[in-house]
């Protein structure tokens, strides 16, 4: 049986490529997904051993405010006459103080240097080159204050030179000159970030403010002395809330620290795509063995007819599948190492410049790519195995079919009963946010649609049609006649389109209604005339000092900063806004509810009613509040202010905020304009005081535009990745078209030998192809709308629902265009046909 399965299946090779091609496209998507997210954990694992190899321990405050770390920016500092003290225990070769925090380099274009990826960093040059991740390539260290150290990669997205001019907002401007390049590692940064180095007393009096502090003390070990032994002498001398750890420790930190925030979540991110890829790719290769097995049944007949079994018969089918399956999943596994490259190429090209080096392929990855490509081919060929085993011997030789034509009664009563649940559990989760029952409830409305599509497609079909009869008289009219032929059929050729079309449409509304929901947010919450903002994707940041500025100027009435961050109150991590409360009033809508804000005093926070409600706090109750490095605030509860969309639960005064912070720093600064001054004047006296801290002079319209583009960069990314679901698609349009010519061709035979020409029949071909797209994406939108809805509704509850009528519009119209493409290839085989040899077929 196994040759005969393997003769059958040699002699029918060019009617499989198209299954085949769409489980290679499939697998080579999940490993191409696979392999990048090894790669990328084996570079950063080399890049943090690499630069944190001379580094034998490793001393900082123990406090840690956020709830995950970020290269210690989130700790306190230390008193620099630690560095002696360690210096002088036994085993100690080298010691250095350093200083880290925020610095964003400016490119000689006046604009700040990196994209979408890690913060901009900057700090203190550390003398010892053992204990300095950073390695010298050109020039020298900094000797002088204003002298500082870049990264090559910054230098070079920069076009900054050595012996030039630029300036870092530490958010401050400061002028610097740039008397040496370096490399993080023997990488030319890390990541997209910027790095640059002053000397330790700029560092301290430019970034932290701290003189005579430092923010971690690096510890190399005499040879001979271990790592652990060194960091246990050192913790002896150590004063309460300073730690010890060895170099080992931060490096497995920084690696844990770098998966969790961000490698899990884009594995996740791509592995998801990558299963929709596949189950795409499972329809399209259920419905061509579909085809086959229903256009080889008087073959398997015969087979039952001289004593096969049904079971070797199915397993006749099952051997195929498998056979295919894996010489296209091995050709896809090797496919997906290029695809790695690609999707690392198209995050760099979105702004998210990841760490080169050179591909980490781990057999797990190529194992699991394999199987699942496998898996999926020999899963999809299951069912029409089973229709084929089922047909008589008797009947088959008679010309019956293995492939079912109807709607299927008990199918429709199926799929309606399904429709019906899945409704249910998606209200219910839409209307309670339980987001277990909205998403179980959005799988059944998936299942019942795809059941329920034979059904409606013959409606459909006859509505396309009926417009392609005006336009293409009897071509038209022969389409819609094919494609409502079979509506079991021609419902399964479309569905892996449905499918694709559906997560399209799903993540397309629910961007757009989080855009529109943000923006409403925005503009309904705002009454300021203009706004100063920074990058919010790209970690920018503004001075505090330039809120004074503002309000210096006479075309200003009223400026207010919004900063804030991560603090502990009563020992829970939390995020808070720092700000004035006295004149917040004046640029935002803030309703107090309790107390006043206007009022709050020093000492006082104003939290809103479910802060107020979660935590059992009135006016006048205490709070502890822990900044980083431990320090600590008793502050009571002043004001209760209405649930803000725009305001975190707690608001902090800024005066007490940047008398607790190392780096206070605004997110955006908020303006009133002078009466009688008209925005484009106000617009003119505030941009060069923006320009000087790289800030954006918006209006509130403007601002709220630019507070959802790194959704639209996000939705971007979605379609880039989905459009391998809907190419697998479309291939699977293709392939059953290319069937339907091999099982028509006396049928096409008969068309021209009466008259019809060769234009003609391809016309058919497309116009059919036409008519299937339109289908399923037709039934993908609806789909995705309705998923689109329960998703949104259930995470944003009373957020604003949108529906992009033109983003949709485009995607029908591309949807429905792109059968076209997916004929041609049929459609010219098909009109290639000999008349006479078509005809002569039985």
């Amino acid at each position: 049986m196994l040759t005969l399965s393997l003769r059958a299946l040699w002699s029918r090779r060019r009617r499989l490529l198209g299954t085949g091609l769409a489980v290679v496209i499939g697998v080579a998507f999940l490993t191409g997904t696979l392999v990048l997210g090894d790669t990328l954990s084996a570079n950063f694992d080399r890049l943090f051993s690499e630069v944190s190899s001379g580094t034998s321990v490793v001393v900082r405050n123990s406090s840690s405010i956020a709830s995950q770390r970020t290269l210690d920016d989130d700790r306190g500092v230390l008193s620099e006459s630690l560095v002696a003290k360690i210096g002088a225990v036994r085993g100690v070769a080298a010691a250095d103080g350093q200083v880290s925090g925020y610095g964003s380099l400016l490119g000689r274009d006046g604009k700040p240097i990196g994209g979408n990826g890690p913060p901009r960093l900057a700090g203190s040059w550390v003398p010892d080159p053992e204990l300095n991740p950073y390695r010298l390539v050109e020039g020298r260290a900094p000797h002088a204050s204003g002298e500082v150290v870049v990264n090559r990669g910054a230098a070079k997205a920069g076009d900054l030179k050595l012996g030039g001019r630029a300036t870092v907002l530490t958010p401050q401007p400061i002028p610097v000159k740039i008397v040496g390049i370096a490399t993080f590692g023997d990488a030319d940064g890390f990541g997209q970030a910027t790095f640059t180095g002053f000397t330790l007393p700029a560092a301290q009096r430019e970034i932290t403010r701290r003189p005579g502090e430092v923010s971690t003390i690096v510890v190399r070990a005499q040879p001979g002395v271990s790592d652990t032994a060194l960091r246990d002498h050192i913790r002896a001398v150590l004063p309460s809330g300073v730690e010890a750890i060895t170099g080992h420790q931060l490096t497995q930190e920084r690696i844990d620290d770098i998966s969790s925030t961000f490698l899990d979540l884009l594995r996740t991110f791509l592995v998801v795509f990558a299963g929709i890829a596949l189950i795409v790719a499972t329809l399209s290769i259920n419905n061509t063995f579909t085809i086959t097995v229903a256009q080889r049944t008087r073959e398997l007949a015969l087979l039952r007819a001289v004593g096969a079994s049904r079971r070797q018969v199915r397993s006749s089918v099952a051997i195929e599948a498998l056979v295919v399956g894996a010489v296209a999943a091995a050709a896809g596994t090797v496919a997906g190492l290029g695809v790695a490259g690609l999707l690392k190429g198209m995050f760099d090209s979105f702004g998210f410049a990841l760490p080169a080096g050179g591909l980490a392929v781990h057999p797990s990855a190529l194992a699991i790519g394999f199987a699942a490509g496998v898996v999926a081919t020999f899963v999809a060929a299951q069912l029409p195995a089973r229709r084929a085993s089922a047909v008589a011997p008797l009947a088959a030789l008679q010309l019956a079919g293995a492939e079912a034509t109807g709607f299927g009664r008990r199918r429709v009563l199926a799929g309606a009963g399904v429709l019906v649940a899945g409704a249910a559990a998606a209200g219910y989760g839409s209307a309670t946010g339980a987001l277990p029952a909205a998403g179980i409830g959005g799988l059944a409305l998936v299942v019942g649609a795809l059941l329920m599509a034979p059904l409606l497609l013959s409606p459909a079909a006859r509505g396309v049609g009926g417009v392609l009869r005006k336009l293409r008289g009897a071509s038209g009219l022969l389409a819609e006649q094919n494609a409502r032929r079979n509506p079991r059929r021609s419902a399964a050729t479309a569905t892996a389109l449905v499918v694709g079309v559906a997560v399209v449409s799903l993540f397309t509304l629910f961007t757009a209604s989080l855009s529109a929901t943000l923006d409403d947010q925005v503009r309904s919450g705002l009454t300021a005339d203009l706004v100063v903002s920074a990058p919010s994707f790209g970690g920018g940041r503004l001075s505090p000092a330039l809120v004074g500025q503002l309000r210096a100027l006479p075309e200003v009435t009223t400026a207010v900063g919004l900063g804030g961050g991560p603090v502990k109150v009563d020992g829970k991590t939390t995020t808070v806004v720092a700000t004035d409360p006295h004149a917040l009033g004046a640029v935002m809508h803030v309703d107090a509810i309790r107390g006043s804000l206007q009022q709050l005093g020093p000492r006082e926070i104003a939290v809103s009613r479910r802060q107020a409600d979660d935590e059992h706090w009135r006016l006048g109750t205490p709070v502890t509040m822990a900044f980083a490095g431990g320090r600590q605030v008793r502050v009571t509860v002043g004001a209760v202010f209405a649930n803000s969309d725009l305001l975190e639960g707690i608001v902090v005064p800024s005066a007490q905020w940047d008398a607790n912070t190392l780096q206070p720093t605004e997110s955006a600064v908020l303006m009133n304009t002078t009466p009688g001054t008209s925005l484009t004047a106000a617009r003119r006296a505030v941009q060069p005081l923006a320009d000087r801290n790289s800030g954006d002079v918006q209006t509130v319209s403007e601002y709220a535009n630019a507070s959802t583009g790194p959704l639209d960069t996000l939705l971007n990314i979605v379609y880039v990745m989905l459009a391998l679901a809907i190419l697998i698609a479309l291939l699977g349009i293709a392939n059953t078209l290319s069937l339907a010519v091999y099982e028509r061709r006396t049928e096409l035979g008969l068309l021209r030998a009466v008259g019809e020409t060769r234009r003609q029949v391809r016309s058919m071909l497309r116009l059919e192809s036409v008519i299937l797209a339109t289908f399923g994406t037709a039934l993908g939108l609806a789909v995705g709308g309705v998923l689109g809805w329960v998703m949104f509704t259930t995470v944003s509850g009373d957020g604003v629902f949108t529906i992009p009528a033109v983003t949709l519009v485009i995607i029908a119209v591309l949807g429905s265009a792109a059968g076209v493409l997916a004929a041609l290839r049929p459609a010219r085989r098909a009109a290639r046909l000999p008349i006479l040899d078509s005809i002569a077929t039985t």
